[in-house]
């Protein structure tokens, strides 16, 4: 049975494979399509474990010449896109047939859970209430691994298109033959289009890029989930959804993110906020004309006549006739402040959500009222739920921010003001002084205060930046801004100067602050920092019953370890739940999560239900990160499913929360931990060979020269394992297949259990605790994917060193004992042995993988050596070495 589901899957991926393979003959030669077929036939044999195969090929790259390399690694990249769109593909077709078939369960997962509630006696009423109540927002941020460029993802997208057309049973042959032409046409385009970007993308760019996201697919997407969502609701309990319902909204970090990032400025900040009110407006014009043309109908009531001010054949049209001017007006004001023209402000210039709703709202209710439902609840209604979900801003902008930052521009103020160094003050001494500011009615500095003046309180270009960024904010309209995220919070006192720093600037909707708790001592401490300013009688009227703190995966992971920094964050959100409640605070949590199990990436459903008991109550914000924001969002159909995921998942955890852990549990816990993030700094931080290993083996120093994202590699020039940013440092491993911040140290906390004969308790815990068992998943998943022998490679290519082969031996062997371990905990004689549709995915990609690793060592040799020898800046092969880091991120997909 299992093998005619994924026909239909192997004959996609075959497809595109044979139009690859013509391709390269018709545009390359018979030379380099036979050089690739030998080097899949032996990269075949090799990971079948054929040594003989596996030294031709290694001898094959020895013998290159170098530019024969680039169109090699194209080639491999090339198909493993094409693997991964026809997988994504596959989950449509699955859906789809789903939906055909009686017998199948339901796709929406809703439909099921609605039932489920039902079984466990939940109140209908409650239910309903809940999911009018749902405040689920995904905040969509730039990567610095997203790989593919926007030109190639567009390409991409059509082939997707093509496979769906193609899928369809009613083709004509002659039909059939068009579309096979089409995708050969896509194909030559992608091949003949350059994979990685000349330049690095701007901040503006990344914003860019999301919007796409949002104009291809989320725009559609939306309204077809809430009216889905609205069937299914008044299905099951006969009631319908208010029309102002919007489980689901998008926040962004494009543009706003500015921790780490000097190209994020206060001028860019405003020019994406620009570009996301112009992009908006220019949907809602398009929506807007359609809408028009539809709606030509005579009839509607006295309160639409009276507001139209005269008779029309064509109420609605004419009606909507000054709203599609203010659009217009809106449009082109925004385009004139994004050309630097510094236009007039205008009266009909839209800056609320209720500029569009109001008229939406009295056409919508006059069509109800003379019984033309059909008609009001088409795109009319569509255009509404849109309003509701997208704003007049399309994502709203997240500010994020380092604490220090905010800590030097409160003492330039200090200073300025003779008051002394407010970084050098004890932290109760900054409570009271901000918390005294706060509260005074006067500004703590003049408001016009002479250039002298200004030269001698901002004397340093940072500080200049975060009163800058301010003074930009407080510009805008209060719907276009969404959270201040503070980075490396760790005291009461950074979100208090947060609030200063915004009062001063004269923000008259102050953007409510979040601190971001992100290494083990800050998510061990953030409990009680919570509770501090929660009994300052201020602050807990100032946020009124609400309050949000962000959880994050990255910088913890890399402080401690994938098992330690994963139970710091679940014990976290567990004490803040718990504080909030104690003080009657509604508590929403922010998960910043990546695409990697290192940095919280598992399954959204099984993630989200695996999060303390409470934690979840009806309200979450997550991040969606780069390469997962195509993979869930790039296609409408997936990202109809994702939706429905993310709603299954916030109120089945709200509703029928998962258990509470029993104490013996948590005591494994806190014992394994221990041993993990012992085992884990003693490797990172005081083995005196690693960081030259990271530096030697894995193409961590080549990954800085590659044009991915805005934000630089490094927060510093130099320095250590401290200074390399979080996702760079997962990328590095990643592409050389060790994956070792997703396993170091868990394999020996987990094999002390064992060696203690309590495997028993380690199997309750798996069967009854969802969040053990997620761990447990997460970690086979990143284990399936690593390969020492890959590892082992590049090792051997790149160092002579015998202490760095000496440590490379030990890692390679705490892999193994970690694989070995997990499937004694697990009962299993092989990895994913549950997860056949995972275990099938990577071994269609080794074929592709191994070559490109090869390949990839290979390219790292001879550029060093390039380097070494010719002290050049740029070498030949360097484009050749970067499409082999995008290939491999494509091959193994939540790479960072």
């Amino acid at each position: 049975m299992a093998q005619s589901i994924d026909a239909p899957l192997r004959d996609d991926v075959r497809l595109l494979g044979n139009l690859l393979g013509d391709n390269l003959k018709r545009h390359v030669g018979e030379d380099l399509f036979n050089q690739v077929e030998q080097i899949r036939a032996l990269a075949k044999g090799a990971s079948d474990g054929d040594i003989e195969a596996e030294k031709q090929l290694e001898q094959l790259f020895l013998n290159l010449e170098d530019d024969a390399f680039l169109p090699l690694t194209r080639a491999f990249t090339h198909f493993l896109n094409f693997a991964n769109i026809a997988e994504q593909y596959h989950v449509v077709r699955g859906r789809r047939a789903a939906e055909f078939d009686d017998q199948k369960a339901s796709p929406n997962p809703l439909g099921p859970l609605f039932d489920k509630l039902q079984e466990h006696h939940i109140d209908q009423e409650q239910v309903f209430q809940q999911v009018c109540d749902l405040n689920i927002e995904l905040v969509l941020t730039a990567h610095p691994t997203e790989v593919s460029r926007r030109t190639l993802i567009q390409k991409y997208d059509n082939i997707n298109r093509c496979l769906e057309t193609l899928d369809q049973k009613k083709l004509t042959p002659q039909q059939k033959i068009k579309v096979v032409e089409n995708l050969k046409h896509l194909i030559c385009s992608a091949w003949h289009t350059d994979e990685i970007r000349q330049q690095r993308p701007t901040p503006l760019d990344e914003a860019k890029w999301g919007f796409t996201v949002i104009e291809q697919t989320l725009w559609k997407a939306v309204p077809r989930f809430i009216r889905e969502l609205g069937d299914l609701v008044e299905e099951k309990f006969g009631k319908r959804l208010p029309i102002d319902t919007a489980p689901i909204r998008f926040a962004s970090w494009m543009g706003g993110d500015r921790d780490g990032n000097p190209n994020v400025t206060h001028k860019i900040t405003q020019q994406v906020l620009w570009f996301s009110r112009w992009q908006a407006t220019d949907l809602y014009l398009r929506d807007l004309e359609s809408l028009r043309w539809e709606l030509s109908i005579q009839e509607c009531t006295p309160e639409l006549r009276q507001a139209l001010g005269n008779d029309h054949v064509e109420p609605y049209r004419e009606y909507l006739r000054a709203t599609r001017e203010r659009l217009l007006v809106t449009r082109q004001w925004l385009a004139d402040q994004l050309q630097g023209k510094n236009p007039k402000d205008d009266p009909r210039l839209i800056r609320d959500r209720s500029d569009l709703l109001d008229p939406l709202m009295l056409c919508y209710n006059s069509l109800v009222e003379c019984n033309l439902s059909e008609i009001a609840d088409g795109n009319l209604l569509d255009f509404i739920h849109r309003v509701h979900c997208f704003g007049i801003e399309l994502l709203k902008l997240d500010i994020r921010q380092e604490s220090g930052r905010h800590r030097q521009a409160i003492s330039a103020i200090t200073e300025y003001l003779g008051l002394g160094n407010f970084e050098t003050w004890t932290e109760q001494a900054k409570q009271n002084f901000l918390l005294n500011e706060l509260q005074s009615k006067r500004p703590l500095l003049p408001r016009f205060i002479n250039e002298t003046e200004e030269t001698l309180l901002i004397n340093h270009p940072d500080v200049k930046e975060v009163f800058a960024t301010m003074r930009t904010l407080a510009k805008q309209p209060k719907e276009s801004l969404g959270a201040y995220v503070i980075s490396m919070a760790e005291y009461p006192s950074d979100v208090l100067a947060v609030l200063l720093l915004q009062k001063e600037a004269g923000i008259q909707h102050p953007l409510r602050v979040v601190p971001l708790f992100e290494t083990l001592k800050d998510l061990d401490g953030a409990a009680k920092t919570m509770d501090v300013l929660f009994n300052m009688q201020w602050y807990k009227q100032h946020v009124n019953g609400k309050h949000e703190v962000m959880i994050g995966y990255s910088d913890s992971a890399k402080d401690a370890g994938f098992m330690s920094a994963n139970w710091a964050q679940y014990r976290a959100q567990e004490e803040l739940t718990a504080v909030a409640k104690q003080h009657g605070i509604q508590l929403t949590l922010f998960h910043g999560r990546g695409g990697s199990i290192s940095r919280g990436g598992a399954p959204t459903q099984q993630a989200l239900y695996s999060q303390p008991p409470g934690s979840i109550s009806g309200a979450i914000r997550v991040t969606e990160q780069g390469e997962m924001i195509r993979f869930k969002f790039g296609v409408e159909d997936i990202a109809l499913q994702n939706l429905e995921i993310y709603t299954a998942a916030t109120l089945e955890a709200t509703l029928l929360p998962p258990p509470v852990p029993k104490q013996k549990w948590r005591d494994l816990m806190d014992q394994m931990t221990e041993t993990s993030v012992d085992l884990y700094r003693k490797t990172v931080r005081e083995n005196p060979y690693f960081v030259e290993y990271l530096r030697t083996v894995t193409p961590e120093l080549e990954l800085q020269m590659l044009p991915l994202g805005s934000r630089p590699a490094k927060r510093k020039v130099s320095g250590g394992i401290e200074s390399l940013r979080a996702i760079p440092w997962v990328f590095a491993w990643t592409q050389i297949r060790l994956m070792l911040p997703a396993w170091l140290g868990t394999g020996a906390a987990l094999d002390e259990i064992l060696d203690e004969n309590k495997k028993a308790e380690l199997e309750e815990m798996l069967d009854n605790w969802p969040y053990f068992k997620t761990l447990i998943d997460m970690l086979e998943m990143v284990l399936s994917k690593s390969d020492a022998d890959v590892a082992l490679y590049y090792e051997r290519r790149l160092t002579d060193n015998e202490n760095l082969r000496t440590l490379g031996d030990e890692l390679r062997g705490r892999l193994q004992d970690a694989i070995d371990t997990l499937l004694k905990v697990k009962g299993e004689s092989e990895l994913l042995s549950q997860n056949e549709v995972l275990d099938q995915a990577m071994r269609v990609r080794k074929t592709y993988l191994m070559p490109l690793h090869l390949l990839q060592a290979e390219l790292m040799r001879r550029r060093r050596d390039y380097l070494t020898h010719h002290q050049a800046e740029h070498t030949p092969i360097d484009h050749a070495l970067m499409v082999s880091i995008t290939g491999i991120a494509a091959g193994l997909r939540n790479t960072g």
